[in-house]
């Protein structure tokens, strides 16, 4: 199989090779969502896969194909996280050695689970092009066969298998969302859905600090980025593969692309309306269903979440700066006469504007407060924009009594 020779009697294959090792994951309704977009939306649950993304599937459908010799030097790869987890999970599962090498800022979550899952983990470079020229270094030391992560046929294949369930769960599906990072996911979603019917819309989905792929189909050619760092780190990909830049040229409608803020938000909806933990790489998607999709209603359109390995560190901030964002949380800074009783009059004061008190920090020592006074700094639980507003008010009126 070369590039484009991937058909969807590939794609039907690999289903049954994956059959006994990778969940059928389902296709859920989000009632929020589609009011919020004009839509029909469905969330393709893929968060909820083994290993917590799709990559198991192009994974294992890779190694299952490899010949005896090849097993018994091992497999090595390269990957940000998840195909990591895929690619030890599926050596593991034919009782094969795999070696991972990730950068060396990868989520530790995803540095845990990869080792958990068997695989022999080295940390290289700030980047997984730099961790993708390591591991093809040690490939040709050891000889163990090189798993990558988008660029391969078989990989896509597995993919593939994705699509198959969408369209059999959803047949009059109208668009489905998918991320992009190196392409080898959308091209197999791509190849199985506009083969099944040609008439459904497959769009592309990469964060706008890492657009690699869009760069290269603007271009007509593969473009190699730099890029900036993003907290889509699974779909980070500076140079796209030329086996998917085919597939992506000639299937794929359309790529948009999605910001941090877009990006941090959707994570932050996906928990709080739908329960679902996404990573970044999982809710760009959404990201583009509800800020860039512009022009589209009343459609019947998945959005897939293809993985849920959020460090929870990382998960913290961003559901702190959508609290903040969203006016739910805020910061007052005050001056108050420094005397007994003031600081509890003015926290009764807040009190009855139901406002939660998260944290008070007291301090009549620094240069910019006036000798009899200290400065008071308050992070509060709020309602909304209008509830912060009434709160400065009782703040003021307070102090000026």
């Amino acid at each position: 199989m070369r590039n484009l020779e991937i058909t969807l009697n590939h794609i039907v294959k690999a289903r049954e090779t994956l059959k006994d090792i990778a969940y059928k994951t389902s296709i859920v309704h989000n009632t929020t969502f589609s009011e919020m977009s004009g839509n029909f939306v469905y969330l393709k649950m893929e968060n909820l896969q083994k290993t917590g993304s799709f990559k198991l599937r192009g994974a294992y459908n890779k190694i299952a194909h490899l010949t005896k010799n090849e097993k018994q030097h091992g497999v090595i790869a390269s990957s940000a996280g998840n195909h990591a987890q895929g690619v030890a999970l599926g050596a593991t599962s034919f009782g094969i050695k795999s070696t991972i090498v990730m950068p060396k800022h990868a989520p530790l979550s995803k540095v845990s689970a990869t080792k958990s899952y068997g695989a022999n983990v080295i940390l290289h470079g700030n980047c997984y092009d730099e961790a993708y020229d390591e591991a093809k270094q040690l490939m040709d030391k050891t000889k163990a066969t090189f798993i990558h992560p988008f660029n391969d046929p078989l990989v896509i294949a597995g993919q593939g298998t994705i699509g198959l369930e969408i369209m059999e769960d959803l047949p009059d599906v109208d668009i489905v969302l998918v991320p992009i990072g190196g392409g080898g996911l959308i091209s197999g979603i791509a190849i199985a859905i506009k083969n099944i019917n040609p008439k459904v819309k497959v769009i592309g989905v990469q964060a706008k600090n890492m657009p690699s792929m869009a760069k290269s189909i603007e271009q007509s050619k593969i473009t190699t980025i730099e890029g900036m760092p993003t907290i889509a780190d699974g779909i980070a990909v500076k140079t796209p593969g030329d086996i998917t830049f085919d597939i992506i040229q000639k299937y794929v409608d359309d790529i948009i692309c999605v910001d941090e803020d877009e990006i941090a938000n959707a994570i932050l909806l996906l928990l709080e309306r739908a329960k679902v933990i996404s990573e970044g790489a999982g809710a760009v998607s959404l990201a583009a269903l509800l800020n860039r999709l512009h022009g589209v209603s009343h459609q019947k359109i998945v959005s897939l979440i293809s993985g849920g390995n959020i460090d929870v560190n990382m998960l913290s901030r961003i559901i702190d700066k959508g609290l903040v964002k969203s006016k739910r949380k805020t910061f007052v800074d005050t001056i108050i006469a420094d005397k007994p009783g003031t600081l509890g009059k003015l926290l009764s004061s807040l009190a009855e504007t139901g406002a939660n008190v998260l944290s008070v920090t007291h301090n009549r020592s620094t240069k910019d407060v006036p000798i009899g006074f200290a400065k008071i700094e308050l992070e509060l639980e709020t309602i909304d924009e209008e509830h912060i507003q009434k709160i400065k008010q009782v703040i003021a009126h307070t102090i000026s009594n």
